[in-house]
């Protein structure tokens, strides 16, 4: 007999890192090594003021990772700048320069 836990499982969202193109995150931590620092706790995300826009950080820069930065350009232009997010990282990074920096790469 199937039990129903009230849910299904969804999509896989595994990714294959050996099929994602890595240029733009290396580029991205050769600009702002602070970046490599980050252990995706989501401090930032918790802080952000547009954060209620759809501004996700810890997701836009898992994305970005992936390789699925066309989708990134319009939550990263609801940043504005106010630095919450750099203030409460526990590991220090730069959080205004790289979402500067992803807007910047994305739209060359």
């Amino acid at each position: 007999m199937k039990q129903s836990f009230g849910y299904s499982i969804l999509k896989s969202r595994e990714t294959d890192w050996d099929k994602v193109d890595n240029r733009l995150i290396a580029l991205l931590t050769e600009q702002e090594p602070s970046l490599l620092r980050c252990i995706g706790c989501g401090s930032c995300t918790g802080s952000c003021t547009v954060a209620s826009s759809g501004l996700n950080i810890r997701r836009t820069h898992t994305r970005f990772r992936r390789g699925e930065s066309q989708r990134l350009l319009d939550d990263l232009k609801k940043c504005m700048f106010c630095g919450k997010c750099s203030m409460v990282c526990p590991r220090g990074v730069n959080i205004r320069q790289v979402i500067s920096l992803m807007r910047k790469h994305i739209e060359s």
